[in-house]
């Protein structure tokens, strides 16, 4: 799955049943679902499933398994125990509390919500089934009485897990999904992780990747059927946005980016196109030429508080943090256009806990154009009169206790934007922006 923080897990778990519903939204977009396959039974659970999926799958992908996929079954029980334990494994407790205190402050989380708790619930209501890496097994969850997934809905899991399986022969899966304090680029390789193995399901599902191209209204239309089967999906119905919006990257805009480089590049294997950042899932052309790598910023310590939490948003949740004031994509997307890098740390001050985020930008444009568009959120988010900030390199904000900075500035020749909020009456001044280095992140490899 994807959401915040569950998406580092080195498992290949999916909330299944949203997934489903967007393969079957699709399906049922252009109206062009494949038949059903009469083929002999594959050995072991879902046999016939398995067996109908596979050859449908190698000629998708023009690859073909090197050893026969292994697939168990698991109640729902079990499920939830394993999901627990895999979580507090890969999801240390001080990670979790800091990147959900950075979330709430940056107004992308409610205060109230429980990050740890509702994700578990996310996950005990979505997960119908996962590939394990570790053990090269796919689980599906069945055996138990009242509780069993809709036929259309393992049929959708076990071809996209099969997938998944397929991925495994022929790229280290385990070892490329890693835990990272590197959000954005986690992010950005499970996308395609997710992307592919997406896209070869709708291309078994619609009989060939151009129908991805012909989708009526497109992955917004298949958007909004997805929001339309929420009611049977009460824990994700009740999602935040942005929690709703992190769950859809991989799957939607991680199967364009795939579809745009079998364009891009025809012929070559999308898998060994890796990108290095969600701005590269959003922009492929960027992920092809290779020349506009994302920059790694590394921020001093703070003076005047302890650091808790640190990590990166990229341009994806920099698209989020202004959509969710704005509620207008087109001026989120413009705003966050231009990323380069990014950096924050939530602080422990004397007077509460704080955010300082550095974000670096391709010109002096697109970062003023960034420094406006978040101006605009912050009145928004803090009910304040247009212009409110002042006039000049700083804008400075006072409301709900907060103090809010934002700096228009230059670090190491790049142009750049330092955001902080802290509890009033805490210093803004908790970096020193001469002792921030900046430098390309540096390139990792594709498919082995």
């Amino acid at each position: 799955m994807t959401p915040p923080h569950a998406r580092r897990q080195r498992l290949c778990i999916h909330l299944s049943r949203a997934q489903a519903a967007i393969a079957l939204a699709a399906a049922v977009t252009v109206a062009g679902a494949a038949c059903r396959d009469r083929n002999p039974a594959y050995p072991g659970p879902y046999g016939r499933e398995v067996a109908a999926a596979i050859p449908k799958i190698e000629k998708a992908t023009g690859l073909r398994f090197k050893v026969p996929p292994k697939v168990e079954i698991r109640d729902r029980a079990d499920l939830r125990e394993f999901l627990r334990e895999k979580f507090d494994e890969e999801q240390p407790a001080l990670d979790i509390a800091g990147e959900e205190q950075a979330y709430k402050l940056l107004g992308l989380l409610p205060d109230t919500l429980d990050l740890r708790s509702f994700l578990l619930s996310l996950l005990s209501e979505q997960v119908v089934g996962y590939y394990d890496p570790a053990t090269k097994v796919l689980y599906v969850v069945g055996g138990d009485a009242g509780a069993q997934p809709a036929p259309d809905v393992v049929q959708v899991t076990i071809t996209h897990e099969l997938v998944h399986a397929l991925q495994d022969q022929y790229m280290p899966l385990d070892s490329l999904v890693h835990a990272s304090r590197d959000n954005d680029r986690v992010m950005a390789v499970q996308a395609l992780v997710e992307g592919y193995a997406t896209f070869e399901q709708l291309n078994v599902m619609l009989g060939g990747g151009k129908m991805l191209s012909r989708l009526p209204g497109g992955w917004d239309r298949v958007r909004e059927m997805i929001r339309d089967a929420q009611g049977t999906m009460p824990v994700l119905g009740t999602a935040p946005v942005f929690i709703q919006e992190t769950l859809l990257f991989p799957y939607l805009s991680g199967a364009e980016y795939v579809r745009r480089i079998t364009e891009l590049k025809p012929g070559e294997n999308p898998l060994g196109f890796v990108p290095q950042s969600t701005e590269q899932v959003l922009h492929p052309e960027k992920a092809v030429a290779g020349d506009d790598p994302p920059l790694e910023v590394v921020l001093p310590r703070p003076s005047g508080g302890s650091v808790i939490y640190e990590n990166g948003l990229g341009e994806f949740e920099t698209r989020l943090v202004l959509f969710q004031q704005l509620k207008d994509a087109a001026t989120a997307s413009r705003g966050a256009s231009g990323w380069g890098g990014d950096r924050y740390m939530v602080v422990n001050t004397p007077r509460g806990a704080g955010i300082t985020w550095l974000s670096v930008w391709d010109s002096q444009f697109e970062a003023a154009e960034f420094r406006f568009v978040l101006s605009q959120a912050l009145e928004r988010r803090f009910d304040l009169r247009e212009g409110s900030g002042g006039v000049g390199s700083v804008l400075r904000y006072a409301a709900k206790g907060r103090a809010v900075e934002v700096i228009a500035t230059t670090v190491q020749g790049h142009p750049a934007v330092l955001y902080t909020d802290v509890p009033q009456g805490a210093s803004t001044r908790m970096i020193e922006l001469s002792r921030v280095r900046v430098a390309p992140l540096r390139q990792s490899g594709g498919k082995e």
